[in-house]
């Protein structure tokens, strides 16, 4: 395969990129389809045995406006469901948590603004924050990774590892970590508080909100009937994970980036051609960033005593 064209590379890896779409499909539609069917069905049958009772004491069509208009309200989070309306929704913690998925990029969907003001202030606002945010990761992540590097450069130097070998123990040891302080941690505390959900329900909750895809289907705390101060306590966590969460899910996905494996898979798709200087540079300061963090008797072996 190192004899293909960087065009055939290119289009090889597209074709695998669509193979992987049409797989996803496939299996969201078997999986996700009966459920759907099931569920319209369902509904079709409460909205016939509502209009059967009590079609009689309604205009013909007024119980679908009414129910299209409850509709689009819930689609910009607004509800008149429960006692307890939501008077929360632009709160300050509520507002927070807003502005928190939109500069993560993470957009669960609950709320929207409503206003045309409230709409261009987004646009403005994640114009000029998004670049902000990603440029306050980067200075942190330069900050935080020779801290991480240094559990991995002294367990190499103690059992005498490879540099590929260590690097790849490194990843492993901090994507588990991850893994667990934010994901299976934070899945165990919702399941425990939230009580409507289960265990696996929490855990697509964290990993979609790490991820950024943040589908909005579920969302902690939002219809469970919590009192208000319960409510906000939960938004303000999910604020502080969501930052803290987001900034470990890219150092790791920056580790793992760092791989031999990983970068041999990346360079046979990109340019065959000599190293330049630019990539030199990046090699040689990585390998001092590498000696730097080592301890002193790993960074000269000590000789034999002659005989």
């Amino acid at each position: 395969m190192g004899a293909l064209r960087p065009w055939a590379r290119y289009g090889l890896l597209a074709v695998a990129h669509l193979l992987a779409l049409g797989l996803g499909a496939t299996v969201l539609q078997a999986l996700e389809g009966p459920p759907a069917l099931r569920l319209q069905a369902n509904l079709r049958a409460e909205l016939a045995t509502f209009q059967a009772e009590f079609g009689a004491c309604l205009p013909p069509g007024a119980l679908e406006e009414l129910l299209g208009t409850a509709l689009v309200a819930q689609a910009h989070g607004v509800s008149s469901l429960g006692n307890d309306s939501e008077a929360r929704n632009w709160d300050l913690p509520s507002a927070l948590l807003f502005t928190a998925s939109l500069l993560t990029t993470t957009g669960y969907g609950h709320m929207a603004p409503l206003s045309a003001g409230g709409k261009a202030f987004c646009v403005a606002y994640a114009a000029l924050g998004l670049p902000a945010s990603l440029a306050l990761v980067a200075a942190l992540r330069h900050c935080l990774a020779p801290l991480l590097s240094r559990p991995g450069a002294w367990v190499a130097a103690r059992w005498q590892l490879t540099p590929p070998r260590a690097a790849l123990l490194q990843a492993v040891a901090l994507g588990l970590l991850v893994v667990g302080v934010f994901v299976l941690l934070p899945a165990l505390v919702l399941w425990g508080v939230q009580g409507d959900c289960s265990l696996l329900e929490a855990i697509y909750f964290c990993f979609s909100s790490l991820s950024t895809i943040g589908l909005g289907d579920l969302l902690p705390g939002r219809g469970s009937g919590l009192h208000p101060a319960l409510y906000h306590l939960g938004q303000f966590a999910l604020l502080g994970y969501l930052l803290l969460g987001l900034l470990a899910m890219l150092l790791t996905v920056e580790t793992f980036s760092e791989l031999p494996q990983v970068r041999a898979m990346v360079k046979f798709f990109g340019s065959s051609g000599p190293v330049n200087a630019e990539d030199e540079g990046a090699i040689l300061g990585q390998d001092e960033l590498a000696l730097s963090t080592m301890p002193p008797s790993a960074a000269a072996p000590a000789q034999a005593p002659a005989c």
